[in-house]
């Protein structure tokens, strides 16, 4: 009995420990980016050594994958399935983008000279934001028009561009119809115009 109730309380420890340490990480992504982040620095908020770090997370695709976890738990991102029409995808999209912003934006910039975060960003964020698109083209068919479109107007940065000029409302309306003049004026993928006639 007494052995039983010491392995649950190792356990319970090193979850502890595994918690503090992916909290401590995730803030400091927040207030700085992964790239700015050291495991110095992770250790001293999470209250443990640096070895107690890497006996946790050996290497920074663990860690990243645990944050993203953490944090994806925290802000979880709305769901395609639940969007009636465009401009509802949209809307729930960018009050997303906008909850997140912060963190989305340090990820995404240090994404581009971290080659583990990318590796973790591409099956996350990446493959959401392709249900996000195949979900938000249902009813204006493939074209490379419009799948040009879908990719615009759920790209983050684009959201960005438009957030600070525009409230929320524009925003989706000027992005819906973004969507919309590409669908009238796209043709089939793979079909070529008609020579004009003399």
């Amino acid at each position: 009995m007494t052995r039983k109730y010491e392995l649950k309380q190792r356990a319970e420890h090193v979850e502890n420990t595994r918690r503090r340490i992916v909290e401590a990480t995730s803030r400091l992504h927040l207030e700085r980016g992964p790239a700015a982040t050291s495991v110095a620095e992770i250790a001293r908020r999470a209250g443990v050594q640096r070895r107690t770090v890497y006996n946790h997370f050996p290497d920074d695709s663990a860690l990243f994958a645990a944050c993203s976890a953490h944090w994806g738990g925290q802000h979880p991102p709305p769901d395609p399935a639940s969007w009636t029409d465009l401009r509802h995808g949209l809307r729930e999209l960018y009050a997303w983008y906008r909850e997140t912003e912060p963190m989305t934006a340090n990820v995404l910039r240090d994404a581009q000279v971290l080659p583990a975060l990318r590796d973790v960003i591409e099956p996350g964020l990446g493959a959401y934001l392709e249900a996000v698109r195949a979900a938000l083209a249902t009813g204006f068919g493939s074209s490379r028009r419009v799948d040009a479109a879908m990719r615009l107007v759920t790209d983050f940065p684009a959201w960005q561009a438009l957030a600070p000029p525009l409230d929320d409302d524009e925003a989706v309306e000027l992005a819906a119809q973004v969507v919309e003049l590409a669908a009238r004026r796209s043709r089939p993928r793979g079909t070529r115009a008609r020579p004009a006639r003399s």
